[in-house]
């Protein structure tokens, strides 16, 4: 079997992109090329395309639409990559069950996809992640005669009911030992992030075993530089360098891709000023997607991200899955207004270069279905 042993796993700002629907839920080709192309914004956005993750809807969609978003998001990185503009394609291969997860696997190693990410907890029929990721989906590659990188998915969010919310360290320590299994997205707070991090030298000595933080806010608290009993500033390129942190996931950025690009890099570098700056910018992102119904508050963060793109022309359907929360049409409008002045306020604290910019190539004409 071709084991991908000389895979070096990017660094950087991985995207979970969206995935574009029309009202009767079906894949639109050519806008999802364009978000795609948004997001990477000709090198200077996303590293990393993961599609079909949790902000591409993948719990919302059934396995033809999952795998019509795969060969797209295959397609455009090779096209970006082969012209100049480096982006590797991440499949959310997850389904609800074993057997939807194996069909989308057989399909990535089809399509030759960069890497593979998988959430076992959210599997709602496989009892031993170990097994499952060693045993079946080992055999899977064997059978093709050539494996892909395997990135694992920590989210309690998207845990199936029954199972357990997270990860057992333990059994990630094993299973990043086998030669496939390429690191762990770790979508959390910053405690068990850290629990993550710790525990990171007991993982593969063999090769590289990045983390990727899934809470990308948390890098403004992690690479923040520290002062010293004496006042001194620690160097915290020291830090990064320490850190297992490869990279980040981030969702917002679907609607700020650049903002998000320069935010990670600033962040590794530990420049403290502009580090303060994105943060501040960054969380008015967040803020934009919460609406007040009844007594309490609700936040529609993927339909922003779809209405977003719209609002800056990437896209023309912000239709979101059967089963996502959705605007009403007096909160759309609102979410337009927020978005349009949020983004002129965001210009006069952005450094020049780094406001995202609108759809070079926006989709346009009869819609194409996946």
């Amino acid at each position: 079997m071709d084991i991908p042993t000389d895979y070096t796993p990017r660094t950087g700002l991985s995207i979970p992109v969206i995935t574009v629907l029309d009202r009767e839920g079906r894949v639109l080709a050519d806008e999802q090329r364009a978000a795609i192309r948004f997001v990477v914004q000709q090198g200077h956005g996303a590293d990393i395309i993961f599609a079909a993750g949790t902000n591409g809807e993948w719990n919302r969609l059934d396995n033809p639409r999952r795998q019509k978003v795969f060969e797209l998001a295959v397609e455009e990185c090779r096209h970006l990559s082969g012209n100049g503009t480096p982006v590797e394609a991440w499949l959310g291969i997850t389904g609800h069950t074993r057997a939807e997860t194996i069909a989308n696997l057989e399909r990535a190693i089809e399509l030759g996809a960069d890497a593979l990410v998988v959430a076992p907890l959210a599997i709602t029929d496989v009892s031993n992640v170990v097994d499952f990721v060693a045993r079946e989906m080992g055999a899977i590659f064997e059978r093709h005669a050539r494996a892909l990188p395997v990135f694992l998915y920590e989210n309690a969010d998207i845990s199936a009911p029954g199972k357990p919310l997270h990860l057992d360290l333990r059994e990630v320590a094993e299973l990043s030992r086998l030669d496939y299994v390429s690191g762990i997205k770790v979508t959390a707070d910053r405690e068990l992030l850290d629990a993550f991090i710790a525990a990171a030298p007991s993982f593969n000595a063999k090769h590289p075993f990045p983390i990727y933080a899934g809470n990308a806010y948390l890098i403004f608290d992690l690479f923040a530089p520290m002062s010293g009993l004496l006042g001194r500033v620690h160097d915290p390129t020291h830090r990064h360098h320490e850190l297992p942190l490869r990279g980040i996931v981030c969702g917002p950025a679907n609607m700020s891709p650049r903002e998000w690009k320069r935010a990670w890099e600033v962040a590794a570098a530990g420049e403290r000023a502009l580090m303060d700056r994105y943060n501040e910018v960054l969380k008015w992102y967040s803020e934009i997607c919460f609406f007040a119904r009844g007594s309490g508050e609700v936040s529609l963060s993927i339909a922003c991200l779809k209405a977003s793109m719209a609002e800056l022309g990437v896209i023309t359907s912000d239709a979101v899955a059967r089963g996502t929360p959705d605007f009403d049409p007096d909160e759309r409008r609102e979410f337009g207004k927020r978005f349009r002045a949020l983004r002129e306020r965001a210009a006069e604290l952005v450094e020049p270069g780094w406001v995202s910019e609108r759809a070079s190539h926006p989709a346009s004409g009869p819609a194409r279905h996946g």
